[in-house]
């Protein structure tokens, strides 16, 4: 019964997935909300350009699953709610989850729920709340049929790159996939490598567990549809991007060019013409 919603969550054509993420506003801080402060119209351009999911919190996924008819992407449901990302960070940190989560998710018609797996240089009490996030959600995912999506997040010490900067090191990533494999992921959620050539070893210790990469940090369109492009060549199912979309002046463009890196094996140049149109529209 699980199959039905990741039947829902993957495309039916490549067997790929691009989940847009929009889920920033739980984690409190104000960098985050960039291209997101009026969720609703976010909400609204991104179901135009019809990525295959959309990931949402709680208190925000009224604005996807409110719109009617079926042609719409499928909802990704954040759990946890966690006070790592700031460059200066409090004396104590924590990544709670959710009361009830698969209830709720179930409820909002989610097709499944995403959870973090942090490993923060200095913080293991961090890493052992997601542990116990993960220990307490994969047991109600099985209950309720519900697919579940584990991010393996390596951070970089705080002093050297504050304020949500990822460790790209495969040594440093590999393991904790690994772990969230070993926990009962249903799908893996990870940073690229520094050398995006490498990802073939995270795809491999999964196994059978398909794997999305995040988009991590803000970069040029070059950038980000050359690196798309070659995660794909390395047998990845998918992305999950958040900032390099809502924040790009122009989301719908370059949702739409991910779209076909994904899903038809387009290359960069090939679909560059779809954001350029897309600026030349909003100028």
């Amino acid at each position: 019964m699980k199959n039905y919603k990741l039947n829902r969550l993957f495309n039916r054509k490549s067997g790929n997935c691009f989940d847009v993420a929009i889920d920033h506003g739980f984690f409190n801080e104000y960098a985050f909300l960039s291209g997101i402060e009026n969720v609703q119209k976010a909400v609204e351009v991104l179901v135009e350009a019809a990525p295959d999911a959309i990931q949402l919190t709680l208190g925000q996924a009224q604005y996807l699953q409110s719109i009617p008819g079926r042609e719409k992407p499928s909802l990704v449901l954040r759990t946890d709610v966690a006070n790592v990302y700031g460059k200066e960070l409090p004396t104590t940190l924590f990544s709670r989850m959710i009361e009830n989560p698969v209830e709720q998710a179930v409820r909002l018609d989610a097709t499944c729920v995403v959870v973090n797996l942090f490993s923060i240089p200095g913080a293991p009490e961090v890493t052992d709340q997601c542990i116990q996030n993960i220990l307490k959600l994969k047991p109600l995912c099985e209950q309720y049929a519900m697919p579940l999506m584990i991010e393996p997040l390596v951070f970089r010490p705080n002093h050297e790159a504050g304020g949500y900067m990822v460790n790209g090191d495969p040594q440093q990533i590999i393991p904790l996939v690994r772990q969230g494999v070993e926990l009962g992921a249903d799908i893996i959620k990870a940073d690229p490598t520094d050398d995006i050539d490498q990802y073939h070893r995270i795809v491999e210790i999964a196994g059978n567990i398909p794997v999305l990469v995040r988009g991590g940090g803000k970069a040029t369109d070059e950038e980000i549809l050359d690196r798309t492009f070659g995660l794909m060549q390395q047998g990845v199912r998918g992305i999950v991007y958040g900032r390099n979309v809502i924040q790009h002046a122009n989301p719908a463009g370059m949702t739409k060019a991910l779209m076909a890196i994904v899903h038809e094996g387009a290359r960069p140049a090939e679909v560059m013409h779809l954001i350029q149109s897309a600026n030349l529209i909003a100028q």
